[in-house]
Formats: structure tokens, C-alpha cells, sequence
């Protein structure tokens, strides 16, 4: 069994210059959590995620620093006010970043895999400790050909199991 025979062959992808705001849409009605970015040669120049996306709306430090004192000021108290973190920050925040292209936010260190990649290594890499990978990108010759998402191997060994049982 190898990355050909797990392979998604009609993979969504977006453009570096789609905007963060139609990315957010176009993710909010897929069932997955991110996207091949593919430029117009069809090659992978990055992925982005949820967690891409949510990492933008984190907030920076809201905390606001007040002078406080009574006359005749000669000395101050510093009250620090915690601004917190609610929908107008989330507003404020997505209106800052909605027609950034999704270039500014993506993961250019994107890991692929060829279509021969056999099951033992799209395990290691789906389950490395380096980094938290869900898909791998399906490349030859520079282009996109497909994607095998964590969720399809484990499928495809649950069925493997569930064969070699029944045999």
C-alpha cells in the first residue's frame, strides 16, 4: 500500500492570493482543517490551517497601563486594565487581516510525499513528534496530484485488519 493507493485526487487548494476572509468561508464548509496552498503552476508553495487562521486572531497584549493619581500628580499609581478578549477584539481583528492575501499567514515548510511513499512512512511522518502533520500533499513532478490525510491510512489499516481477520 502506498500514498497512490490512499490518495485524495481531487484535492481543494487555494491561491497565495486568495484572501484570509474566502479562505475562512471556504473552510468553514468543508469537512477538513486546511488547505494546499498551489500557485498557478500547480505547485505546493505552502498549506494553510485552522490553526493558521486561529493564530491570527490571538490577541497581542491587551493589557492597557493608566496613570492614576489625585493633585497635585506628585506621585502616580500605574492600574493596569486587562482588555479582555471578546467578540469586538475578534471583530477588530478579523477586519485587520480579512483581505490579507493567504500568503502572510500560510506554512511554507510544507511536507509532501511522492505517490510511491509507502504506508510506513506516511505513518512516520503523520506521527512524528517533530511536527503535528493531518495531510500530506501527493507531489510528482513539482505538481499536486492528490492528498492522503491522517484519517486515510488509519482507515486503510483498520481494513487491512479487519481482512486479514476475516481470512
Amino acid at each position: 500500500m502506498n500514498a497512490r493507493d490512499l490518495m485524495t485526487t481531487d484535492v481543494e487548494t487555494v491561491h497565495p492570493d486568495d484572501e484570509i476572509s474566502e479562505v475562512l468561508t471556504r473552510l468553514a464548509r468543508v469537512d477538513f482543517n486546511g488547505f494546499p496552498v498551489v500557485d498557478d503552476d500547480g505547485r505546493v508553495v505552502g498549506i494553510v490551517t485552522q490553526h493558521d487562521l486561529v493564530h491570527i486572531f490571538q490577541p497581542s497584549d491587551r493589557t492597557l497601563w493608566i496613570p492614576v493619581g489625585f493633585p497635585p500628580f506628585l506621585e502616580t499609581l500605574e492600574y493596569a486594565i486587562d482588555l479582555s478578549w471578546d467578540e469586538l477584539d475578534t471583530e477588530l481583528d478579523l477586519l485587520r487581516h480579512a483581505g490579507k492575501p493567504v500568503r502572510t499567514i500560510m506554512s511554507e515548510d510544507v511536507v509532501t510525499v511522492g505517490p510511491d511513499a509507502d504506508i510506513d512512512e506516511l505513518l512516520d511522518l503523520l506521527t512524528g513528534d517533530d511536527r503535528d502533520i493531518n495531510r500530506l500533499p501527493v507531489v510528482e513532478d513539482g505538481e499536486l496530484i492528490g492528498i492522503v490525510a491522517r484519517q486515510d491510512v488509519l482507515r486503510a489499516l483498520r481494513d487491512e485488519r479487519r481482512s486479514a481477520a476475516n481470512a
